[in-house]
C-alpha cells in the first residue's frame, strides 16, 4: 500500500506536478491519445497532471518499473489542425520511398524491412525460384 501512497499527489507537494494512481485522474485531463480521439491537442499548454504506475513488463527489463502518462486539461485544448494537400503529397512520397526496393526499383506493396534493404524477392531469389 506505501507503493500506492507514493503514486498519489494531488496537491503536487513532491515534484510540483500532481500525480494520480492507475484510472484515479480527476475529469477535464486527458493524455495526448486521449485528446486525439476528440479531435483535439494539448496546444502548447503546460502539463496539467500525470498518471503514474507499476509495469511488471518493464520491471524485468532492467528499467525503472515506473511508467507515466502527462495528462492535459481538456478546457485549453485546441482542434487539431486539417493536413494540407502539401502534407498529403509529402505523406505519399515518404510511402512511396519506403515501399520502393533499391535493387529492381519495383513497388513491393509493402514496406521494405531495414534489416534485408530489399524486397524479399530480391534478397531470397532461390526460394522464389523453387516455388
Amino acid at each position: 500500500m506505501a507503493a500506492r501512497r507514493r503514486l498519489y499527489d494531488p496537491t503536487g507537494e513532491r515534484y510540483g506536478v500532481p500525480i494520480y494512481p492507475w484510472r484515479m485522474a480527476p475529469d477535464g485531463l486527458a493524455t495526448r491519445r486521449q485528446l486525439r480521439a476528440r479531435g483535439l491537442r494539448p496546444g502548447g499548454q503546460e502539463i496539467a497532471a500525470q498518471v503514474l504506475w507499476y509495469s511488471r513488463r518493464y520491471w524485468r527489463k532492467g528499467t525503472s518499473p515506473v511508467r507515466v502518462a502527462y495528462l492535459y486539461r481538456l478546457d485549453h485544448a485546441k482542434p487539431v489542425r486539417a493536413m494540407t494537400p502539401a502534407k498529403w503529397a509529402a505523406l505519399a512520397k515518404a510511402n512511396a520511398a519506403q515501399q520502393t526496393c533499391p535493387e529492381c526499383l519495383r513497388d513491393a506493396g509493402y514496406r521494405i524491412p531495414t534489416s534485408l534493404g530489399m524486397c524479399t524477392l530480391c534478397a531470397y531469389p532461390e526460394e522464389q525460384r523453387a516455388a
